[in-house]
């Protein structure tokens, strides 16, 4: 019974059934033959296409990376690890050291991220949950607008401003503060010079925030409503629906917008060069001058006389490059160890 259906359904409304049809040589029209070979061909050259551009990624890359091997070879074969070890700057004598420069640069950004993580996700947390529906979108975009001023203008407010400000009042009253407390006392210290590296730091947690709080804002919006109403009904309030619902529904995308503003204040420039105070020192307080691989690059390159110094300038380049490629590649594995564990969780 079942063979004679399907051998009722295989046959044609002629009789032939599709074996004899396919068999029977019957020519297909050429316009179809080249429509399909049009397509054929469109989908080669669109798979060389992308191939190419991923191609030229890699090639940038490595490109990058080469180049600025080669041009501080010279300063790799004089100073070898010392480099990284010693912080001792001095033109005159060619005798250089990346230490105070790579600490000024982990150092500031720590500090940034430490202020401006926790600002940036109660910024989200009030647009998505607390803030009047007619103000959520005024205030978001007053915030993404801080991306767009360029450093040069946070620059100048920080040093201007900010540093002014910061070194008549707020320094000097908690320096006075902390006198006394073991630690913070040598942490906070010294004369108000207004700059150094607590100023930088300020400034760029400023100046990441708006990468901070915009995809935070973003992730948490992507939490579904069924999950924040089912827990609201059940009695809970807005902080325990954050902290439980929210916050693990979305903490990848918050682990990787806090990951990006990091890569942005590892490599931030003239703003911080404007604040930081340039000196090629590593002092015990946040207070005191300090200098970035950026603000020493920035501030001395073009000056660079002698092929020493000059590779001495692109071996804390090519250091940055790695600092910055060892964070984004780190904050891609801790994203991929959170996703599985929300995976597992989950199933």
């Amino acid at each position: 019974m079942q063979h004679a259906l399907l051998r009722s359904e295989d046959q044609s409304s002629d009789g032939h059934t599709m074996v004899d049809v396919a068999l029977s040589g019957v020519t297909v029209p050429e316009h179809k033959v080249a429509a399909v070979k049009r397509g054929s061909a469109g989908d080669v050259r669109f798979r060389a296409l992308t191939l190419a551009a991923s191609v030229l990624v890699l090639a940038v890359f490595a490109g990058v990376m080469l180049s600025l091997a080669m041009g501080a070879a010279p300063a790799i074969k004089a100073f070898g690890f010392d480099f990284l070890t010693t912080q001792y700057w001095n033109p005159v004598t060619e005798k250089f050291g990346g230490l105070a420069s790579i600490y000024g640069t982990l150092i500031s950004s720590v500090i940034a991220m430490l202020l401006a993580v926790p600002v940036g996700i109660g910024i989200a947390i009030f647009l998505t949950e607390i803030c009047p529906r007619p103000l959520r979108r005024p205030i978001g975009i007053a915030i993404e607008l801080l991306a767009g001023i360029p450093s040069i203008v946070y620059g100048i407010w920080g040093l201007f401003s900010f540093a002014p400000y910061f070194q008549e009042n707020i320094q000097p009253w908690f320096v006075d503060l902390v006198a006394n407390v073991p630690v913070l006392q040598d942490v906070f210290a010294g004369p108000p010079y207004g700059i150094g590296i607590f100023t930088a730091s300020f400034i760029l947690m400023i100046m990441i925030l708006p990468f901070i709080s915009a995809v935070t804002r973003d992730v948490f919006d992507t939490v579904p409503a069924t999950l924040k109403e089912s827990a609201y009904a059940m009695g809970c309030t807005t902080w325990e629906v954050v902290w439980r619902v929210v916050l693990p529904f979305a903490r990848t995308g918050v682990v990787g917008g806090a990951m990006l503003a990091l890569g942005r204040a590892l490599g931030e420039t003239m703003a911080v060069t404007f604040v930081i105070g340039n000196a090629h020192h590593i002092a015990s307080s946040l207070f005191a001058p300090g200098t970035t691989i950026s603000a020493t690059i920035a501030n001395e390159f073009t000056e660079a006389v002698g092929d020493l110094y000059r590779a001495s300038l692109i071996e804390l380049g090519l250091i940055l490059f790695f600092i910055t490629f060892i964070v984004l590649a780190s904050a891609q594995i801790m994203l991929r160890a959170l996703e599985k564990r929300a995976g597992g969780v989950q199933g």
